[in-house]
């Protein structure tokens, strides 16, 4: 580990880093991938044939949020050397309204729609914030390994969160309890873990940049705008990070159509029970950090492109797999796959962001990232929902139809040249920055 991190950041800072992916995975693992979604389709949209789009709009919602602020919030961040605190406060946003969501109850819609948009748009705030300190924490050459212990450490995190849910489901269930009684604990249980876990974080990881803008020179809103109109002013300089933006934009947005509708597919298609279910995407977590691990090793070998061609052609063979699968055995080993995929496509999607980020502007470029992630986001999950319901249900096919995202990220990716976005970047940063 050592020599894979910067000068002067120590194990402990590196853990606590690590740590928070652990303590956020626990919300995408439990709240948007493997228990409320699916109870969000069934008990609280009640089972309506419009409960998919209701739940895809809500989350489209929640994205748009975080695109519309996400590029403002890091270039402020920037400015003002407040990383760490703004963390602090999506954090506890994300916390408090993932507790809130113990309050939607059957036919509560109005209740779910509200609390899953706050404490989405916390999380994917909070998420753009502490991908921007990796730069920070880990050398060059290792910033793939680094994600990927960062990522890989959160999977566990999520199987944690995932495994307290599961072992109370059963116990639930054992009491004769319904969905509507237990899925509300499993919020809370989300919550509580959520904030214990990212403790460390707050404690140990450290605010290395420095504030760049005068105070006194003029209003904070004002030279935070002028900051982020001077990077849309320089685009054309950052044309390999703009191709890499788009071809992220691509394939998350296949990706986040799996991860938001895997336990609703697994329910409406397959035929899984919720207990089914959450086995399913705890076993799924394990082969995710794994592939974090694993391939964030392989893409400081072999190089960040390659790594991320794999693990698209990877979801290509999932998504096939999925299509074809009219039993079980076949879906747990689309899914296992995805999960394998999913680990190593995040990890090298945030690595490569890293690198081609201008040093001294890492939380506002990591937030240009954000808003593509958050945009596909909305484009995958929406495709689905949209599919799905002009089908009139037909899940299978949304699923194949998302696919094509992943072939348009192949295409985009061999338009990406590292070499000249990392020159780029670095140029970007010895130039003095304009900050009104």
């Amino acid at each position: 580990m050592p020599a894979s991190l910067a000068p002067g950041v120590t194990r402990r800072e590196a853990w606590s880093w690590a740590m928070f992916d652990f303590a956020n995975s626990g919300y995408t693992t439990v709240v948007i991938t493997a228990v409320f979604n699916a109870y969000f389709v069934a008990v609280v949209a009640e089972g309506q044939t419009w409960g998919t789009l209701a739940w895809t709009s809500a989350l489209a919602l929640s994205y748009a949020l975080v695109i519309l602020t996400a590029p403002l919030v890091g270039a402020y961040a920037d400015a003002l050397a407040c990383k760490k605190r703004l963390l602090l406060v999506s954090t506890v946003g994300c916390v408090a309204f993932t507790a809130a969501l113990a309050l939607a109850g059957p036919g509560a819609l109005g209740v779910a729609v509200l609390f899953i948009v706050l404490s989405n748009f916390c999380f994917g705030s909070g998420e753009n914030l502490i991908a921007a300190f990796l730069p920070e924490l880990a050398r060059t050459e290792a910033l793939g390994r680094v994600s990927g212990w960062g990522w890989g450490f959160g999977y566990i995190g999520g199987l944690v969160s995932l495994g307290a849910c599961l072992a109370y489901v059963g116990w639930a269930q054992t009491q004769g309890q319904t969905a509507a009684q237990f899925v509300p604990v499993c919020m809370l249980i989300t919550a509580a873990l959520f904030a214990v876990a990212s403790v460390p974080t707050f404690l140990f990881l450290r605010e290395r940049s420095l504030p760049q803008l005068q105070l006194g020179a003029a209003p904070i809103p004002r030279a935070v705008w002028a900051r982020f109109a001077q990077t849309v002013r320089d685009a054309g300089r950052y044309r390999d990070l703009l191709r890499f933006l788009a071809c992220t934009l691509s394939y998350q947005a296949g990706i986040s159509a799996v991860i938001s509708l895997a336990s609703i597919y697994a329910d409406q298609v397959m035929g899984f029970s919720t207990q089914d279910t959450l086995l399913l995407i705890f076993v799924v977590n394990i082969t995710a950090s794994i592939g974090a691990l694993l391939f964030g090793f392989f893409q400081d070998r072999i190089g960040h492109i390659a790594t991320l061609t794999l693990t698209l052609l990877g979801w290509l063979g999932m998504v096939g797999l999925v299509w074809a699968a009219r039993g079980p055995e076949l879906f747990w080993l689309a899914a296992n796959l995805a999960g394998l995929c999913m680990g190593a496509s995040q990890s090298a999607g945030r690595a490569i962001v890293g690198l081609l980020a201008p040093p001294t502007r890492l939380a506002e470029f990591f937030g240009l990232w954000g808003q593509a992630v958050k945009l596909s986001a909305i484009l995958g999950p929406m495709t689905y929902g949209l599919t799905s319901w002009l089908s009139g249900g037909d899940h299978r096919l949304a699923m194949l139809i998302t696919g094509g995202y992943f072939i348009l990220g192949l295409l985009i990716l061999l338009s990406v040249d590292l070499e000249r976005g990392r020159q780029a970047a670095v140029a970007t940063s010895a130039e003095p920055l304009r900050s009104a």
